[in-house]
């Protein structure tokens, strides 16, 4: 056993709290440890160049890196390890940064316990055997989860690449949240006239199979070969014979209120959610139809000219197959209702910014004319209130939802843009305005547009004599603040959806406490989840706006790109193994697999047992360390392997 131990400065991120030579030096005292060497950076290419020198000089056969976090760097050094001939596998990572060096200010204690996880490394690494990767086929289509212009954007760089791909929307129309909005900051332009094309381009794609109304319902296999099940929700309209003419939309009786307007008026019970909708095909919502609840009625079957309506269709499964996952399912408003003290759904002049998206809107439920919702009245004094839902840990959304400043400076210009007489007033508590342009554009809120900015909160709104009376705080000017405006709008936080907490328990990928989901690392895989070949994009993942959901969008779509492009992938040995002589076949593995890796295989006696498939495996030990006979290990990380490094901690530290 020739085994090499490499110490990093880390620049001095190690070095200023360990001393790394006395660590270098225990290290040569070890059995099996021929060389010990400390380098500044052992990431460099010198660095590197210095490890395979010695695996080829000296003949080393295993190999420990005491360095930075391996979720960093392993891979890094692994590569190091196969360019100079040797087993990738035969290395042991000791972290000496974020375990010692970043959690400790005292020198000699820092030192001493560098000492232990480096002795705790060799141990280990002395036991490490060759491990090889196996190859699965992969498929080149792609799946992307959600219609706004994040999964719009990820769909067609992927399709203009040559690739299928298929793209799910829960809705009966493409375009998401962006398809209700009038105006988009810094430019504001009109978001129909950026989304729309958009839209149209996708559907038409020879490469994209459009699925609307509907949802992924089952979720199976690995990174190269996933099988997705999703559920074709009933239309009750033939997308085949309809036309799109709309007749039917405006001969039914029956009405509801609309998603799209956010309840500021009524729909049909079929209906077309927005005139620039794709597909342009109404759907029959179920849950207020009179035919469907009463068989009565039934008058737009009997205008129609196409016969296109059919009560009759159910629900359809289909089952595909995709090498690769982009979720981009996109944001929702935080709950305003919690602030009961701002009287919303008290006073109908207090509505949420995208209900004065709809109102600003010319395809809106007012023509694009703002008017109070109480009388009709063009508001002389319109109030917008930031940070409804953001950075508010008291009602559990400590963070900044990243757009609000934005499009609160939109609706200011907007209004004046609407009504030049009227008197726009902004309470907030910190102007946050990081992108490119973004700066002027709250600029030009305050000085073309004459927007008033009061830094404060407001703490109460009622209604008195007709009007809204918002009071509260100037923090600069240190005094209370007590205002008179004819319509308020609450600048609302976005945050994760409910869906797609649902859709991340199909996927096993991880999400935070506020619905979105989780990154593989925050700056080195911000596109990737927790599991291979499944991609996150837009505002799904963290609060963000247009520019950069587009962005991160055509990063994922990249990242597929650079998947699909191998006609095979290497898969990572270090997975599960089952004993089969061990196993009892209590299948309790089974239960607490997040990734569904554990199967049952029946033996020729009929004896069930698990088995491990190892492309879906992601080696996280949870049913090694589940099973009572002790039946499951994992490669890489045995009992025996464990147990040397306990053992040398405890020779070094006898009192433990």
């Amino acid at each position: 056993m020739k085994i090499g131990v490499f110490i990093c400065h880390c620049g001095n991120n190690i070095s200023a709290t360990v001393d790394v030579e006395q660590v270098a030096q225990h290290a040569l005292t070890l059995p099996g440890v021929v060389c010990a060497h400390t380098i500044p950076h052992a990431c460099s290419e010198p660095g590197q160049q210095l490890i395979k020198k010695n695996i080829q000089e000296k003949g080393l056969n295993r190999i420990v890196i005491g360095a930075c976090s391996p979720r960093v760097h392993e891979a890094t050094f692994k590569r190091v390890l196969a360019q100079a001939g040797l087993n990738p596998y035969l290395l042991e990572f000791a972290n000496l940064r974020e375990q010692c060096s970043w959690v400790h200010e005292d020198r000699q204690l820092a030192t001493g316990k560098a000492i232990d996880l480096i002795d705790m490394a060799v141990n280990k690494a002395a036991r490490l055997e060759p491990l090889t990767s196996s190859k699965v086929d992969v498929n080149k289509r792609t799946l992307v989860i959600g219609g706004g212009i994040a999964g719009i954007q990820a769909a067609l760089d992927i399709a203009d690449s040559g690739h299928e791909v298929a793209l799910v929307e829960k809705t009966p129309t493409i375009g998401g949240n962006m398809a209700r909005m009038d105006k988009v900051f810094p430019t504001l332009d009109c978001s129909a006239c950026i989304l729309t094309p958009k839209m149209v381009e996708v559907a038409s794609h020879p490469n994209v199979t459009l699925y609307t109304y509907s949802e992924v319902e089952q979720v199976s296999g690995f990174v190269g070969n996933f099988k997705v099940k999703i559920r074709k929700k009933a239309r009750l309209v033939d997308m085949e014979k309809c036309t799109g003419c709309g007749s039917c939309t405006l001969k039914c009786p029956v009405k509801a209120p609309s998603e799209f307007n956010m309840g500021l008026d009524n729909r049909g019970a079929i209906y077309i959610p927005f005139p620039q909708a794709v597909p342009h095909i109404p759907v029959i919502d179920k849950t207020v139809c009179s035919y469907i609840l009463k068989k009565k009625c039934g008058l737009c079957q009997k205008i129609c000219p196409t016969g296109a309506i059919a009560f009759e269709q159910q629900d359809e499964l289909t089952e595909e197959e995709f090498g690769a996952i982009i979720v981009a399912t996109g944001y929702e408003l935080m709950d305003w209702t919690v602030y009961g003290e701002y009287g919303y759904g008290k006073y109908k002049d207090v509505i949420t910014s995208m209900q004065y998206e709809r109102i600003l809107s010319s395809s809106g439920p007012t023509g694009g004319h703002i008017k109070r919702l109480s009388d009709g009245r063009e508001p002389e004094v319109v109030a917008i209130i930031a940070c409804v839902g953001s950075r508010d840990a008291a009602r559990g959304r400590p963070y900044c939802s990243s757009v609000c400043c934005m499009y609160s400076a939109k609706y200011a210009m907007l209004t004046r843009e609407h009504l030049p007489n009227a008197q726009v007033y902004i309470f907030y508590m910190d102007i946050r305005a990081c992108s490119k342009m973004y700066e002027e554009f709250v600029q030009r809120a305050q000085e073309k547009y004459g927007a008033n900015y009061v830094r404060g909160r407001v703490s109460k709104i009622f209604e008195r004599n007709g009007r809204m009376v918002l009071q509260g705080a100037d923090t600069l000017l240190g005094q209370s603040v007590e205002l008179e405006a004819d319509l308020v709008v609450l600048a609302v936080g976005i945050t994760g959806t409910q869906s797609t907490i649902e859709l991340a328990k199909k996927l096993n990928i991880s999400h935070d406490e506020y619905g979105f989901l989780t990154e593989n690392h925050p700056k080195l895989r911000p596109v990737e989840s927790s599991t291979a070949g499944i991609f996150i994009a837009g505002a799904c993942q963290s609060p963000k706006d247009i520019p950069l959901s587009v962005a991160q969008a055509s990063s994922a779509a990249s990242k597929v790109l650079g998947l699909i492009s191998h006609d095979k992938l290497e898969t990572s040995p270090l997975v599960a193994e089952v004993t089969i002589l061990k196993c009892v076949g209590c299948f309790r593995c089974l239960s607490v697999c997040p990734f569904s890796a554990i199967e049952e295989q029946v033996l020729r006696d009929g004896t069930k047992v698990a088995q491990v498939n190892p492309a879906l495996c992601q080696g996280c030990g949870l049913c090694s360390a589940t099973c009572p006979p002790a039946a499951i290990a994992l490669r890489g990380f045995t009992d025996d392997q464990l147990i040397s490094q306990m053992e040398s901690l405890c020779q070094l530290n006898p009192e433990l």
